[in-house]
């Protein structure tokens, strides 16, 4: 018997030549057809005005947002290699971790930071956070902090299950379970470098870094060594890349320290590592922004090293220093050209009985590409771990307060600090 191959391949040939000639009189019927309707339809094709021949650029995207823009969002098949961090952790991500932020319209060239103050969920707030809910103390700021393009704080606590608490006054340690509310109220970024983020030793702060890290937070002045504590983070916005570092000036003792083998904080004691961080973030960033801790308790002027450490800062590179630690509300200065705020006061601490701890602000920071930022004031109270709105008479007396302890600027009554060289000249 022939193979089924062969039997296949014989009645190939032997088809039927008729179904040959009917085939070739179709396709000879249709080109003649097509010839003929383009000849009739030539002359109408031509004369068809230009605005109207062609649909509008980049139509065959549809409706998806952004698409033709690059300030509104990337459309290519591979991430720009300019980005480094997205906007926020909750947004999708590339394979890169890179993409834009979905706070950022593309519809001004400004970036708007939001920074607050001291934030911790250990001690009496933990209690109250048992009590109501983890998101208890964003319900009534939360409508402030997300609408910003890049949310951030000084993280002022552990977070951890585990550690030994160290021997000092007074020690955190918060329960991994208050982050997700954190980062749903919009954080994106935390300073590390405090006296309370080693309260329960280095286990404590390698679980803090690796709860954050988890998490999608990013967070600056504190690592595994020296070399991550006083590593800068770089976010890309609206084509504007804005690099982050955090130092502190308060620690136990040098124990703190990160140092090539140890965890631990981004001291500035010695201001020299702090100032080289600076230079080399200021050679990869168009902004350079410090967070620092230093100064004294419940004090509402900076002291010398403050001031000092401030201004070195800036002469080295950084356009912006927002700073913590006082737990009150302090001066504001403006130094060549540049916004120091030299402590933003408590915004989910532990609650006490005085008043002055209680005031505390949003501070929102416009900055553009060409180093500049305009600084707006959010007053908001805060007793019992929830920071609320001010009325609007209490913020006018916080403004006029502020006005009058800082440093060549003032608060005008809509909260914006405004550069007054001949105000509170320093000494």
């Amino acid at each position: 018997m022939e193979p089924r191959s062969a039997r296949h391949g014989r009645r190939k040939k032997q088809r039927n030549p008729l179904i040959t000639i009917c085939v070739l009189s179709v396709l000879i019927i249709a080109a003649f057809s097509g010839l003929l309707h383009w000849l009739m339809n030539r002359e109408d094709t031509s004369a068809v005005p230009p605005s109207s021949a062609v649909s509008n650029p980049g139509s065959d995207t549809g409706n998806i947002p952004g698409a033709n823009s690059p300030a509104g969002g990337y459309s290519g098949t591979e991430p720009p290699q300019s980005a480094v961090l997205p906007a926020h952790p909750s947004q999708p991500q590339a394979e890169d971790g890179q993409a834009s932020s979905p706070k950022d319209t593309g519809t001004t060239e400004k970036v708007k930071l939001a920074f607050v103050g001291d934030v911790m969920w250990a001690s009496k707030v933990e209690d109250l956070l048992k009590q109501h809910g983890y998101d208890y103390p964003y319900r009534e700021a939360r409508t402030y902090l997300e609408n910003a393009d890049l949310t951030l704080a000084n993280l002022e606590t552990p977070i951890t299950t585990r550690g030994q608490a160290q021997a000092k006054s007074y020690i955190y340690r918060s329960t991994p379970q208050a982050l997700p509310a954190f980062i749903e109220a919009g954080f994106d970024l935390v300073n590390l470098a405090n006296n309370h983020i080693l309260d329960y030793g280095k286990v404590g702060l390698l679980d803090t870094l690796q709860a954050l890290d988890d998490a999608g937070v990013k967070h600056v002045g504190a690592g595994k060594n020296i070399g991550e504590a006083y590593s800068h983070v770089i976010y890309e916005i609206k084509g504007m890349k804005i690099a982050f570092l955090g130092f502190s000036r308060v620690a136990e003792d040098k124990s703190w320290y990160a140092t090539v083998n140890q965890p631990g904080v981004a001291q500035t004691y010695t201001p020299n590592l702090a100032l080289e961080a600076i230079k080399k973030a200021r050679e990869e960033a168009d902004l350079v922004v410090v967070m620092a801790h230093w100064g004294e308790e419940r004090k509402d002027k900076p002291v010398q090293h403050q001031t000092s450490l401030a201004h070195q800062y800036i002469d080295n590179g950084a356009d912006l220093v927002v700073a913590s630690h006082p737990h009150v509300l302090q001066s504001f200065e403006h130094y060549n050209g540049k916004w120091i705020a030299y402590s933003l006061g408590n915004f989910i601490f532990t609650t006490n009985n005085v008043p002055a701890t209680w005031e505390t602000v949003i501070m929102n920071a416009y900055c553009s590409k060409t180093k500049e930022c305009e600084i707006e004031l959010i007053p908001m109270y805060n007793k019992w771990a929830q920071p609320v709105l001010m009325p609007e008479d209490e913020g006018k007396k916080l403004f006029n307060r502020l006005s009058q302890i800082s440093i060549n600027a003032k608060v005008d009554a809509t909260g914006k600090l405004v550069p007054n060289d001949s105000l509170n000249k320093p000494q």
